[in-house]
């Protein structure tokens, strides 16, 4: 049986892979909380998930999602079987939806605002899998030795906030923070002892 991960990220890729040679696809795909707000656009809160900017913001989305998603995709079918898709679907597109929520309110008064990408989804799911297994090794480019998921947890999290508060990135810091913070108020839902746990290694 095919893995729910790795259809999303076969349909993220193919979608995307669309709007990289089709600007009217892209332009209709992305999240514009001006439209949505005012034209009921409502469609735009999904679709821009599955649309990049280009091969390098699809690529790191997509491997992050294959390998953090596929471990706890792995980990939930052995805990929850039947239910474990149903779990994945709702972290997923839930992380996502919730990842718009802040940048909605920042600009729906700026039409000119956009912004594509898994990025809060993934966020979700990356977070998730982090507090599952705290213990769980993770590799950052340009760092050669692994980083325990408890530590590089909050760490990212005040990385992403800081670089919210500087802006002029171009990159939606205030969405990997919400799609994260779905992530692991999802998992505390699901199972409140990861929560003691992870904040057991911390302190």
């Amino acid at each position: 049986m095919l893995s729910l991960i790795l259809i999303i990220v076969i349909l993220t890729v193919l979608i995307s892979y669309q709007g990289f040679s089709n600007s009217d696809f892209v332009e209709k795909s992305f999240f514009i909380p001006y439209r949505v707000k005012y034209n009921k656009e409502y469609f735009r809160i999904f679709s821009h998930l599955f649309i990049h900017a280009d091969w390098t913001h699809l690529s790191f989305n997509m491997i992050s999602l294959y390998f953090l998603g596929g471990f706890l995709e792995s980990q939930w079918n052995y805990e929850f079987g039947n239910l474990s898709n149903y779990y994945l679907l709702v972290l997923y597109f839930g992380g996502g939806i919730t990842a718009t929520l802040w940048p909605y309110f920042r600009n729906s008064q700026n039409p000119a605002y956009r912004s594509l990408g898994a990025s809060g989804a993934v966020s979700a799911v990356i977070f998730a899998a982090m507090l599952w297994n705290p213990q769980l090794e993770l590799y950052l480019m340009f760092i050669p030795i692994p980083i325990k998921a408890y530590i590089l947890a909050p760490l990212y999290l005040v990385f992403e906030y800081y670089s919210l508060k500087r802006g002029g990135s171009g990159i939606a810091h205030d969405a990997h923070i919400g799609g994260a913070l779905f992530g692991i108020l999802f998992v505390l839902l699901v199972d409140s002892n990861k929560g003691i746990e992870f904040l057991a290694l911390l302190f």
